[in-house]
Formats: C-alpha cells, sequence, structure tokens
C-alpha cells in the first residue's frame, strides 16, 4: 500500500441520473494508478461482458471483480440477484479492511443499495473501519441520504439530454461500454 502517498482516504460517491458515474471513477482510477497505487475495482451489477472497460482494467494489472450477473430489473430470480450483493458485500468489505489496497471502487454498489438488497448502514459502519489511508470510490444512481452526508465528496451527475431519448440511440461499444 503506497499510504506515503495519501494524506486521508476520501470516502466519494457519484450518483444522479446523467451518465458519467463510472467514468468519474474510472478517471480517478487511472489518476491513482499513474501514481503506483493498488486498486481494485467491484462491479455490483456488470456482469464479466469483456467491456472495454473491464479489458482495459485489466490490461493494466488491475484487479476487476464482477458481483452480478447484468441489471436485474428485467430479473426473474431476484432472489440470487440478492444473494450475488450480499456475498459481493461480504468480498468487498473484506478487501475494505484488509488493508492491502489504496483506492477500492465500488460499482453499482447505489443500485443494489437502493433495492434494498443491502443495507446502507451497514455499509457506513465498514467505511467507518476503513484503513486512514484508503480511498473509496462508490457509484450509481439512488445513492441513499446518510451515504450522501457521510461521504467526503459527493457529486451528483445530471442528465441534460440523452442521445436514446432524443435519438432512440441504444448503448454503444467504446462509448458506454
Amino acid at each position: 500500500m503506497n499510504s506515503d502517498k495519501v494524506k486521508k482516504g476520501l470516502v466519494i460517491v457519484y450518483t444522479g441520473e446523467g451518465k458519467g458515474k463510472t467514468s468519474a471513477a474510472l478517471g480517478g482510477v487511472l489518476r491513482a494508478f499513474g501514481h503506483g497505487f493498488k486498486i481494485k475495482v467491484f462491479h455490483f451489477i456488470k456482469k464479466d461482458s469483456g467491456s472495454g472497460e473491464q479489458k482495459v482494467l485489466r490490461q493494466l494489472g488491475i484487479e476487476v471483480e464482477t458481483l452480478g450477473k447484468g441489471f436485474t430489473w428485467n430479473s426473474e430470480n431476484i432472489e440470487d440477484d440478492i444473494r450475488l450483493a450480499r456475498n459481493g458485500w461480504t468480498k468487498a468489505a473484506n478487501d475494505i479492511l484488509s488493508g492491502d489496497y489504496d483506492l477500492i471502487v465500488l460499482d453499482e454498489l447505489n443500485y443494489v443499495l437502493d433495492y434494498a438488497f443491502l443495507d446502507s448502514e451497514m455499509i457506513i459502519e465498514t467505511l467507518r473501519k476503513k484503513p486512514q489511508n484508503l480511498h473509496v470510490i462508490i457509484t450509481g444512481r439512488g445513492a441513499p441520504d446518510n451515504l450522501g452526508e457521510f461521504g467526503d465528496l459527493v457529486t451528483e451527475m445530471k442528465m441534460v439530454k440523452h442521445p436514446y431519448h432524443s435519438m432512440g440511440l441504444k448503448a454503444q461499444k467504446g462509448v458506454e461500454y
């Protein structure tokens, strides 16, 4: 762990209806990587799909763990989604408390909190115990108020215009995944 490079590990929350939450987190990953930080990225919803972001993170040697099976609003087995989220949180919490990392990204964690798959107080309790120098970035729509209050840096993305709504365009390879 490169604790000499960090004065105080921050809890950073990117939320809101607009695009760019994961992209902002990955910008932080690139900055940290450039300074030699040890990084791990957890995807709570995304499956291991070979997305552009997953490919490049792995090419850089950054640990990526996918915990979900894709977006769950059409799930036929919500209990399985809940189980995956809880198992994923156990893995993430262990790594948060391990002292082995300088930066951990909890991508899409806000979704599973919003769906009540996990309890936000439980998340905050773990974050209170994290090593002093560990940065944690949390992304996803619907961040609970208490997580926003707890976070050190909180940004809400606002959608002004989206090509899906204005032109009917679906997510495009290389732009959105």
